[in-house]
Protein backbone atom coordinates (compact mmCIF):
# COMPACT_ATOMS: atom_id res chain seq x y z
CA UNK A 1 0.00 0.00 0.00
CA UNK A 2 1.28 3.47 -0.88
CA UNK A 3 0.33 6.39 1.31
CA UNK A 4 -0.30 9.31 -1.05
CA UNK A 5 0.82 12.86 -0.16
CA UNK A 6 -1.97 15.04 1.23
CA UNK A 7 0.13 18.09 2.17
CA UNK A 8 1.58 18.68 -1.31
CA UNK A 9 0.21 21.92 -2.72
CA UNK A 10 -0.79 23.05 0.77
CA UNK A 11 2.25 22.84 3.05
CA UNK A 12 4.87 22.54 0.29
CA UNK A 13 4.97 22.66 -3.54
CA UNK A 14 3.60 19.86 -5.71
CA UNK A 15 6.37 20.25 -8.31
CA UNK A 16 9.54 18.30 -7.49
CA UNK A 17 11.69 20.98 -9.12
CA UNK A 18 10.06 23.85 -7.24
CA UNK A 19 10.05 21.88 -3.99
CA UNK A 20 13.75 21.03 -4.16
CA UNK A 21 14.60 24.63 -5.07
CA UNK A 22 12.66 25.90 -2.06
CA UNK A 23 14.43 23.48 0.29
CA UNK A 24 17.82 24.35 -1.22
CA UNK A 25 17.18 28.06 -0.64
CA UNK A 26 16.66 27.43 3.08
CA UNK A 27 19.48 24.93 3.60
CA UNK A 28 23.17 25.29 4.46
CA UNK A 29 25.25 23.13 2.15
CA UNK A 30 28.43 24.00 4.08
CA UNK A 31 27.14 23.06 7.53
CA UNK A 32 29.16 20.52 9.51
CA UNK A 33 27.06 17.42 10.07
CA UNK A 34 26.94 15.43 13.29
CA UNK A 35 25.46 12.10 14.28
CA UNK A 36 22.30 12.75 16.26
CA UNK A 37 20.12 10.32 18.15
CA UNK A 38 17.02 12.47 17.69
CA UNK A 39 15.63 15.82 16.64
CA UNK A 40 12.59 17.99 17.24
CA UNK A 41 11.42 19.42 13.92
CA UNK A 42 8.43 21.66 13.06
CA UNK A 43 5.74 20.64 10.57
CA UNK A 44 4.00 23.81 9.37
CA UNK A 45 3.91 25.15 5.83
CA UNK A 46 7.44 25.49 4.52
CA UNK A 47 7.11 29.26 4.07
CA UNK A 48 6.68 29.51 7.84
CA UNK A 49 8.70 26.72 9.45
CA UNK A 50 10.82 25.47 6.56
CA UNK A 51 13.86 27.56 7.46
CA UNK A 52 13.96 26.01 10.94
CA UNK A 53 13.56 22.45 9.67
CA UNK A 54 16.08 22.92 6.84
CA UNK A 55 18.74 24.39 9.13
CA UNK A 56 18.17 21.54 11.55
CA UNK A 57 18.57 18.81 8.93
CA UNK A 58 21.49 20.67 7.36
CA UNK A 59 23.39 19.96 10.57
CA UNK A 60 22.79 16.24 11.07
CA UNK A 61 23.36 12.95 9.27
CA UNK A 62 20.16 11.13 8.46
CA UNK A 63 20.36 7.42 9.24
CA UNK A 64 19.25 4.60 6.95
CA UNK A 65 16.16 4.10 9.11
CA UNK A 66 14.21 6.92 10.76
CA UNK A 67 11.42 6.65 13.32
CA UNK A 68 9.11 9.65 12.89
CA UNK A 69 6.73 10.43 15.76
CA UNK A 70 3.89 12.82 14.98
CA UNK A 71 0.83 14.17 16.78
CA UNK A 72 -2.71 13.54 15.57
CA UNK A 73 -4.42 16.70 14.29
CA UNK A 74 -7.36 14.90 12.67
CA UNK A 75 -8.62 12.77 15.55
CA UNK A 76 -8.83 9.74 13.27
CA UNK A 77 -7.69 6.24 14.14
CA UNK A 78 -5.97 4.68 17.11
CA UNK A 79 -4.32 6.76 19.82
CA UNK A 80 -0.96 5.11 19.12
CA UNK A 81 -0.86 4.18 15.45
CA UNK A 82 1.97 2.78 13.36
CA UNK A 83 1.98 2.57 9.57
CA UNK A 84 3.64 -0.81 9.51
CA UNK A 85 4.12 -1.82 5.85
CA UNK A 86 4.26 -0.28 2.38
CA UNK A 87 5.56 3.04 1.10
CA UNK A 88 5.00 6.77 1.49
CA UNK A 89 5.03 8.97 -1.60
CA UNK A 90 6.15 12.57 -1.92
CA UNK A 91 6.81 14.66 -5.05
CA UNK A 92 10.48 13.67 -4.69
CA UNK A 93 9.76 9.93 -4.72
CA UNK A 94 8.68 6.92 -2.69
CA UNK A 95 10.03 6.04 0.76
CA UNK A 96 9.87 2.45 1.99
CA UNK A 97 8.65 1.52 5.44
CA UNK A 98 11.28 -0.31 7.50
CA UNK A 99 9.07 -3.35 7.98
CA UNK A 100 11.65 -5.22 10.06
CA UNK A 101 11.99 -2.47 12.63
CA UNK A 102 8.25 -1.79 12.69
CA UNK A 103 7.62 -5.49 13.39
CA UNK A 104 10.02 -5.46 16.34
CA UNK A 105 8.39 -2.33 17.77
CA UNK A 106 4.96 -3.94 17.55
CA UNK A 107 6.33 -7.08 19.19
CA UNK A 108 7.64 -5.00 22.08
CA UNK A 109 4.35 -3.28 22.95
CA UNK A 110 0.66 -3.92 22.47
CA UNK A 111 -0.07 -0.22 22.92
CA UNK A 112 0.93 0.63 19.34
CA UNK A 113 -1.60 -0.59 16.78
CA UNK A 114 -1.16 -1.05 13.05
CA UNK A 115 -3.62 1.57 11.76
CA UNK A 116 -3.58 3.31 8.37
CA UNK A 117 -6.53 5.60 9.13
CA UNK A 118 -4.63 7.71 11.67
CA UNK A 119 -2.04 8.49 8.98
CA UNK A 120 -4.12 9.02 5.85
CA UNK A 121 -4.86 12.74 6.31
CA UNK A 122 -2.29 13.68 8.95
CA UNK A 123 0.41 16.15 7.84
CA UNK A 124 2.79 16.12 10.82
CA UNK A 125 4.89 13.20 9.56
CA UNK A 126 4.55 13.86 5.83
CA UNK A 127 5.94 17.39 6.00
CA UNK A 128 9.24 16.07 7.39
CA UNK A 129 9.83 13.77 4.44
CA UNK A 130 10.71 16.00 1.43
CA UNK A 131 13.28 17.89 3.51
CA UNK A 132 14.85 14.64 4.63
CA UNK A 133 14.81 13.32 1.04
CA UNK A 134 16.68 16.43 -0.09
CA UNK A 135 19.55 15.55 2.26
CA UNK A 136 19.53 11.76 1.82
CA UNK A 137 18.60 9.82 -1.31
CA UNK A 138 17.59 6.55 0.26
CA UNK A 139 16.29 5.81 3.74
CA UNK A 140 13.39 3.94 5.32
CA UNK A 141 10.86 5.24 7.80
CA UNK A 142 8.70 4.01 10.66
CA UNK A 143 5.78 6.48 10.96
CA UNK A 144 4.02 6.50 14.34
CA UNK A 145 1.17 8.77 15.41
CA UNK A 146 0.92 9.45 19.16
CA UNK A 147 -2.05 11.12 20.80
CA UNK A 148 -3.83 11.07 24.15
CA UNK A 149 -2.80 8.61 26.84
CA UNK A 150 -1.12 8.45 30.22
CA UNK A 151 2.45 9.36 31.07
CA UNK A 152 3.03 5.72 31.99
CA UNK A 153 1.89 4.65 28.52
CA UNK A 154 4.25 7.15 26.92
CA UNK A 155 7.09 5.68 28.95
CA UNK A 156 6.16 2.17 27.87
CA UNK A 157 6.16 3.20 24.21
CA UNK A 158 9.54 4.90 24.61
CA UNK A 159 10.97 1.72 26.14
CA UNK A 160 9.58 -0.35 23.25
CA UNK A 161 11.25 1.98 20.71
CA UNK A 162 14.59 1.97 22.50
CA UNK A 163 14.55 -1.80 22.94
CA UNK A 164 13.75 -2.31 19.24
CA UNK A 165 16.67 -0.13 18.19
CA UNK A 166 18.99 -1.99 20.58
CA UNK A 167 17.73 -5.36 19.35
CA UNK A 168 18.55 -4.54 15.72
CA UNK A 169 21.89 -3.05 16.72
CA UNK A 170 22.00 -0.11 14.38
CA UNK A 171 21.75 3.66 14.52
CA UNK A 172 18.24 4.96 14.06
CA UNK A 173 17.32 8.64 14.07
CA UNK A 174 14.13 9.53 15.95
CA UNK A 175 12.30 12.59 14.63
CA UNK A 176 9.70 14.16 16.93
CA UNK A 177 7.43 16.36 14.83
CA UNK A 178 6.02 19.37 16.67
CA UNK A 179 5.24 23.03 16.38
CA UNK A 180 5.35 25.16 19.52
CA UNK A 181 2.85 27.70 20.88
CA UNK A 182 -0.12 28.40 18.60
CA UNK A 183 -1.90 31.70 17.95
CA UNK A 184 -0.67 33.89 20.76
CA UNK A 185 1.10 37.27 20.67
CA UNK A 186 4.82 37.07 19.92
CA UNK A 187 6.04 37.87 23.42
CA UNK A 188 3.71 35.36 25.04
CA UNK A 189 4.58 32.64 22.54
CA UNK A 190 8.32 33.14 22.92
CA UNK A 191 8.06 33.16 26.72
CA UNK A 192 6.05 29.93 26.85
CA UNK A 193 8.19 28.27 24.20
CA UNK A 194 11.37 29.03 26.12
CA UNK A 195 9.98 27.18 29.14
CA UNK A 196 9.12 24.12 27.03
CA UNK A 197 12.38 24.22 25.08
CA UNK A 198 14.37 24.43 28.31
CA UNK A 199 12.70 21.21 29.49
CA UNK A 200 13.68 19.50 26.23
CA UNK A 201 17.25 20.79 26.50
CA UNK A 202 17.42 19.30 30.00
CA UNK A 203 16.26 15.97 28.52
CA UNK A 204 13.53 15.91 31.15
CA UNK A 205 10.36 14.39 29.71
CA UNK A 206 8.45 14.61 33.02
CA UNK A 207 9.28 18.31 33.29
CA UNK A 208 8.05 18.86 29.74
CA UNK A 209 4.84 16.95 30.50
CA UNK A 210 4.19 19.03 33.62
CA UNK A 211 5.28 22.33 32.04
CA UNK A 212 2.92 22.04 29.08
CA UNK A 213 0.03 21.57 31.49
CA UNK A 214 1.05 24.15 34.08
CA UNK A 215 1.60 26.95 31.57
CA UNK A 216 -1.10 25.85 29.10
CA UNK A 217 1.40 25.61 26.24
CA UNK A 218 -0.27 24.71 22.95
CA UNK A 219 2.67 22.62 21.73
CA UNK A 220 0.87 20.17 19.45
CA UNK A 221 3.59 17.49 19.43
CA UNK A 222 4.63 17.46 23.07
CA UNK A 223 3.69 13.77 23.35
CA UNK A 224 6.01 12.74 20.47
CA UNK A 225 8.74 14.90 21.99
CA UNK A 226 8.49 13.47 25.49
CA UNK A 227 8.37 9.90 24.12
CA UNK A 228 11.45 10.69 22.03
CA UNK A 229 13.31 12.11 25.05
CA UNK A 230 12.53 9.06 27.15
CA UNK A 231 13.64 6.71 24.36
CA UNK A 232 16.94 8.41 23.58
CA UNK A 233 17.90 8.59 27.25
CA UNK A 234 17.70 4.80 27.24
CA UNK A 235 19.99 4.90 24.18
CA UNK A 236 22.64 7.00 25.91
CA UNK A 237 21.69 10.58 24.99
CA UNK A 238 23.98 13.09 26.64
CA UNK A 239 22.96 16.57 25.51
CA UNK A 240 20.57 18.65 23.43
CA UNK A 241 20.93 21.97 21.69
CA UNK A 242 18.58 24.48 20.11
CA UNK A 243 19.61 24.85 16.45
CA UNK A 244 17.05 27.49 15.48
CA UNK A 245 13.87 29.12 16.75
CA UNK A 246 11.46 31.43 14.98
CA UNK A 247 7.78 32.31 14.77
CA UNK A 248 5.37 32.83 11.92
CA UNK A 249 5.48 36.53 12.79
CA UNK A 250 9.11 36.64 11.67
CA UNK A 251 7.81 35.79 8.18
CA UNK A 252 4.48 37.64 8.03
CA UNK A 253 5.39 40.66 10.15
CA UNK A 254 2.18 40.12 12.13
CA UNK A 255 3.20 39.57 15.75
CA UNK A 256 -0.32 39.74 17.19
CA UNK A 257 -0.94 36.01 16.71
CA UNK A 258 1.96 33.71 15.92
CA UNK A 259 2.99 30.07 15.92
CA UNK A 260 6.41 29.09 17.26
CA UNK A 261 8.87 26.71 15.61
CA UNK A 262 11.93 25.07 17.20
CA UNK A 263 14.64 22.87 15.74
CA UNK A 264 16.46 20.86 18.40
CA UNK A 265 19.09 18.13 18.04
CA UNK A 266 20.00 15.50 20.64
CA UNK A 267 23.26 13.57 20.72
Amino acid sequence: MIRQPIAAGKFYPVSKKVLEAQIESMSDAKADKEDALAVVSPHAGYIYSGAVACELFSNIRITDSVIILGPNHTGAGEAFAIYRTGKWRTPIGNIDIDEKLSAVICKNTSLIRNDFSAHMYEHSIETQLPIMQYFKNNFKIIPIILSGGSFQQYQQIAEALADAIKELGRRVLIVASSDMTHHEPQDSAKSKDKIAIDAVLKLDEKLLYETVREYDISMCGYIPVLVMISAVKKLGAKSAKLVKYSTSGDITGDYSSVVGYAGISIV
